[in-house]
């Protein structure tokens, strides 16, 4: 590995490279992490050749050109194999929005005080 590559690594991700190259050429893993994928993507987007890379950790470059593509269209999340679910994503942006909404409201309600104004207007019967 190299020390422009070394210094740029999170320790996690260089010792799970440094496994990586160590095993023997013919030899494929089924699965690969996240985590493994990012640290291959990262050295991509570093400079790292892709054949390099493809004939280093045993995988195809066009899977490895997919996962740069995953990654900057969705970073770590767009790694994995099995993305959160719809109804999570859904869910999250929900409560981002009730979020976004109630930190409106209170900006309202505040700038409605400081002019004076009641904060619930009365109505007539």
């Amino acid at each position: 590995m190299s020390r422009v590559t070394e210094a740029g690594m999170e320790e996690g991700a260089q010792k799970e490279v440094q496994r990586v190259e160590q095993r023997a050429v013919g030899e494929r893993e089924t699965r690969w992490s996240a985590r493994r994928k990012e640290g291959i993507v990262m050295r991509l987007l570093r400079g790292e050749s892709l054949d390099l890379l493809a004939r280093e950790c045993g995988q195809p470059a066009g899977a490895i050109s997919a996962w740069r593509e995953e990654f900057l269209a969705a970073g770590r999340e767009g790694l994995k194999a099995r993305p959160a679910p719809v109804e999570d994503v859904a869910l999250r942006e929900a409560q981002r929005k009730v979020g976004e909404l109630s930190m409106e409201l209170d900006i309202v309600k505040a700038l409605l005080e400081k002019k004076g104004h009641p904060q619930f207007p009365r109505r007539s019967a």
